[in-house]
């Protein structure tokens, strides 16, 4: 009997090889599927969240009359909402105009902008542009332009600065620098309180400067901020001359007695000013009559006949 030679094997010597291969392939498209989906749902999260930031005429709702007189319903308070958050977009909108007016004449991006009313010709200037094209005067297009940084400076730190307020410090921006403007706005957060500053509390402060400023150019905004504080807290306010019904030696005894009251408060000085306004508190104060009843009693003596 010849031998027969049977072959009990389950394939050639490569199959173990190729199974692998394609087990792996596998696993590679589904971790490419499982990629392309999660990237498509970052897509549409990202789509998603640039919409709901967009600002627009057409996610504010239309006027409508009230649903009561008494509380706001939960319709009215996200309408509300809504509404704030327009408003709040106003001092966002004008540095993002002047920015954008800034770049443009920076770059003279306009230069090849057919002109509106002539068109055979292009505009010569971004004032030109501005005033034809979205009815921009030249002084307001000059303004927008040397706000902007402020107001992105001070938008970056939280504070939602009108126009009105930023303006106020672009001539203290001009000559000293973008952070001298910024410490300034600071200075009067401490003074007056992050909601209760106006422009024209900002004017004030700016009036108490000196003429010159020792300010050094690598000083950042809260150093010259300290510095500021401390110019705006010991400066003599410019006051109307003093009123001849005061007697100068009255005038000179109130300023020792101002200095003195400086000295016990640990302060270089104290302007008069601000020693007439705690004066003329404490007179009208309801609760304490103490300075009152003092100055009831001068004014019977001197009524009293001799």
């Amino acid at each position: 009997m010849s031998e027969k030679t049977f072959d009990l094997g389950w394939g050639d010597e490569e199959e173990p090889e190729t199974t692998a291969d394609t087990l792996t392939a596998v696993d590679t498209t589904r971790d490419a599927q499982r990629q392309q989906t999660q990237a498509q749902l970052i897509a549409e999260h990202v789509e998603a969240a640039v919409e709901a930031a967009r600002p627009g005429l057409d996610k504010i709702p239309d006027p409508v009359e009230p649903a009561g007189d008494g509380d706001l319903t939960a319709d009215e308070k996200e309408r509300l909402d809504l509404c704030i958050g327009g408003v709040d977009l106003l001092s966002t909108a004008f540095w993002v105009a002047g920015k954008s007016l800034d770049t443009m004449a920076t770059g003279r991006l306009f230069r090849r902008l057919p002109h509106k009313l002539e068109p055979e010709r292009y505009y010569e200037t971004i004032e030109e542009w501005a005033w034809l094209e979205h009815g921009i005067k030249q002084s307001r297009c000059s303004k927008l332009r040397a706000a902007w940084p402020l107001g992105e400076v001070l938008s970056a730190r939280g504070y939602n600065a009108p126009e009105g307020q930023v303006r106020e410090l672009v001539p203290l921006k001009n000559r000293y620098g973008l952070n001298a403007g910024v410490a300034m706005y600071e200075v009067a957060v401490q003074q007056y309180g992050a909601d209760k500053v106006t422009a024209g509390g900002l004017r004030d402060l700016v009036k108490l400067l000196p003429e010159e400023l020792a300010l050094q150019d690598d000083e950042d905004a809260d150093q010259i901020a300290r510095m500021l504080q401390g110019v705006v807290e010991n400066a003599e306010p410019k006051e109307l001359p003093a009123s001849t019904g005061i007697p100068a030696a009255v005038r000179r005894s109130v300023d020792r007695r101002a200095l003195a009251l400086a000295d016990t408060l640990n302060r270089s000085r104290i302007p008069r000013a601000e020693v007439e306004r705690h004066l003329l508190e404490a007179f009208a104060d309801p609760e304490d009559t103490t300075v009152f009843d003092a100055v009831l009693e001068r004014m019977r003596k001197q009524k009293q006949p001799k």
